[in-house]
């Protein structure tokens, strides 16, 4: 894990277990919002979260830490949407959700909870971009009807 992605963690621990408080009982570990794509996989979420990965060549690629800084400000509405935010911006390290979505370069991927691919973007989103594409999926249609 990076030092970036460390950060980012510790900033955002506080809010992702306040929000989660609702619904993890005392045996869960507590959800992180930010995970590092070497300590995870797409498959470990499919079907319970939604899927945003944030790929870079280099932590400190400008798009990367803009993208993260976007994410930093507004985790809130990720975690309304049922979301994990994967990053990864070490390609030699070669992870497996690097390798399955083959990226290169910065890249920003909106996976829905089936683990379909619902968009990419060469370039950061904000969080209002990102919101209205999840919006816009049926499932996410459905869990606004039934609130």
């Amino acid at each position: 894990m990076n030092a970036f992605s460390r950060l980012a963690i510790a900033a955002l621990l506080p809010v992702a277990l306040g929000s989660m408080a609702f619904s993890a009982t005392e045996a869960e570990e507590p959800f992180t919002l930010i995970q590092d794509a070497l300590e995870t996989t797409l498959e470990d979420w499919i079907w319970q979260k939604r899927i945003v990965v944030v790929f870079a060549d280099n932590p400190n690629d400008p798009r990367f830490t803009e993208q993260m800084r976007l994410i930093e400000d507004r985790p809130e509405v990720l975690l309304e949407r049922d979301v994990v935010v994967i990053t990864d911006t070490d390609p030699k390290a070669r992870s497996a959700v690097r390798q399955e979505l083959r990226a290169r370069g910065f890249m920003l991927v909106v996976l829905a909870k089936d683990g379909s691919v619902v968009i990419r973007k060469p370039a950061p989103w904000d969080m209002r971009e990102i919101s209205r594409s999840i919006d816009k999926l049926p499932l996410r249609q459905q869990e606004i009807r039934e609130r």
